[in-house]
């Protein structure tokens, strides 16, 4: 079935959210535990806690909000406005609660009800819009060019989130305070309706003609005992994708690393190299510059080499600048900008390649699904994948407050001791290397690439139109390796998530994928 024409307008459209992804986890990573810990006189432990209770409760509700879409194109609400892209316009007028976690002087409790509040919103505009690529396009480079539009915007962004915090201590007078970073989230909130607003505008779904029956009709009557356990469904039936289950790692990998970098960074700065926040600011903006610069590069490199050798090139990036980092700090007494600043260069150039490639790998996660069960996914995948990502995000930022407080950082104090220094030192170090070498071995059993996705492509019309067997052996290795599945068991001759299907049989959806 023909698709609209992508134009430029729409890949910057697209693009434009992830100043409300990438943006708003940039500021938060970078800047929230310090911010609680300096001005709000929470302890490191109780402010990594808002952070890990928040992820954990939108870990749970973000796959809802993606089963959730997957059936919404059978209502009236969801054919006028898109089973995706309703959530996206219902959720503009409350994007501007990002401002009020920035509010000094408050209990722990104000601190835990709005930073939940913003992670609700968050979800309910991310996990439809991650959708959004597969639904406007099929083609292997169009997604490409999406997910580089997206993740290059993102990158734009947390500049923002990097500098602001400087800018404005300059602005105001010299003296970092916690009307700095109000000031930086009521101007993020306005960012973010706008941008929302405007990807809504110049985004499109799949027709609902190549949507099966059985995706329009399984959101309908949806109850809470019901949508949770189609969570559970989703959960175990999309891990069963060898492709999405690589991917996931590999995401992870490069992700959980920078959480833990850019939590740790700041206070890194500021005690262990006897900076201040206004160069941690900088050295946040240079970062992402390199990063932006990164993203940039990878795009084509990913085309030409595929997402995984680019993914261990870059890994290896970034584990030579945490490395330089913290020979930095043991080899020199006094604070060496020109070396900090080369240090978080070249850790830009990994993170922005890591940023990118798995996003751009996500785009085809769907694709793989689809000749495993004969439909279209989309949200579940979405869902899950941010259920695994905000889950894993609030251990390690909580273990990250932990060690902490463990290694003796105390709140709101201008200087720590040396104990708490070495703590500070050790988990930059560490932590992050620890995961990325997980995400480098990991890169090296993904298969997929150009080639491989348009082998799975073609044998997924091969299927569509009636056939039992591969084109080639050739084809049915590759999509074998991509799915986990014998080619006998694909195309809807399995049980993977028929949980959620109301008892239907696997022959059944089988025979519907063939009508």
């Amino acid at each position: 079935m023909a698709r609209r024409e992508l134009k430029p307008v729409n890949y910057v459209a697209y693009g434009l959210n992830d100043i409300l992804g990438a943006g708003s986890m940039a500021v938060i990573s970078g800047w929230i535990l310090f911010f609680y810990t300096t001005f709000c006189g929470l302890s490191a432990v109780q402010a990594a806690s808002i952070f890990a209770i928040a992820r954990i409760l939108d870990a749970v509700a973000s796959p809802l909000i993606g089963h959730i879409s997957d059936g919404l194109g059978n209502t009236r609400l969801g054919r006028r406005f898109g089973r995706r892209r309703v959530f996206l316009i219902f959720s503009i007028p409350l994007l501007p609660s990002f401002a009020l976690m920035w509010v000094s002087g408050q209990h722990y409790l104000y601190y835990l009800v709005t930073y939940v509040f913003f992670e609700l919103v968050y979800a309910a505009v991310i996990i439809p819009y991650e959708t959004l690529a597969a639904e406007m396009t099929d083609d292997y480079k169009k997604k490409a060019k999406l997910a580089g539009a997206r993740i290059l915007t993102g990158q734009v962004s947390a500049i923002l989130a990097g500098i602001l915090p400087s800018w404005i201590v300059s602005a105001v007078g010299g003296k970092e305070s916690a009307s700095t970073f109000l000031i930086m989230g009521i101007i993020f909130s306005v960012l973010f309706m706008v941008v929302v607003f405007t990807v809504w505008l110049f985004t499109w779904e799949r027709d609902v003609k190549e949507v099966g029956e059985q995706e329009l009709t399984k959101g309908k009557g949806w109850t809470v005992s019901g949508t949770l356990k189609a969570l559970y469904t989703n959960l175990t039936s999309t891990m069963k994708i060898r492709a999405f289950r690589l991917h996931l790692g590999m995401y992870l990998g490069g992700y959980i690393s920078q959480d833990v970098f850019n939590a740790v960074f700041t206070y890194f700065v500021v005690f262990a190299i006897g900076g201040s926040v206004v160069i941690a600011s900088e050295m946040m903006a240079v970062t992402y510059v390199a990063q932006l610069f990164a993203v940039a590069v990878a795009i084509p490199m990913v085309m030409k080499f595929g997402p995984a050798p680019s993914y261990r090139v870059a890994i290896l990036l970034y584990i030579i600048a945490i490395v330089s980092l913290v020979a930095m700090y043991i080899t020199t007494d006094n604070f060496n900008f020109m070396w900090l600043m080369l240090g978080v260069i070249v850790a830009g150039l990994g993170r922005g390649a890591l940023n990118y490639i798995p996003w751009n790998t996500y785009n085809y996660m769907a694709d793989v699904d689809q000749i495993v069960t004969a439909r279209r996914r989309e949200g579940s995948f979405a869902g899950v994948m941010t259920f695994i990502r905000k889950a894993t995000q609030a251990i390690a930022v909580m273990s990250v407050g932990i060690i902490l407080e463990a290694g003796g950082f105390i709140s709101g104090a201008e200087t720590q001791s040396s104990q708490a220094i070495s703590t500070i030192v050790l988990m930059l170090a560490i932590g992050p290397v620890l995961v990325l070498i997980f995400g480098f071995w990991v890169s090296t059993k993904f298969k997929l690439s150009k080639e491989t996705h348009e082998v799975l492509m073609n044998e997924i019309e091969h299927l569509k139109r009636g056939a039992t067997t591969p084109t080639s052996e050739e084809n049915k290795a590759i999509v074998e390796d991509l799915s986990g599945f014998a080619y006998r068991d694909l195309w809807g001759n399995n049980t993977v998530g028929i949980a959620q299907d109301n008892g239907s049989s696997a022959g059944s959806r089988h025979e519907n994928a063939n009508v």
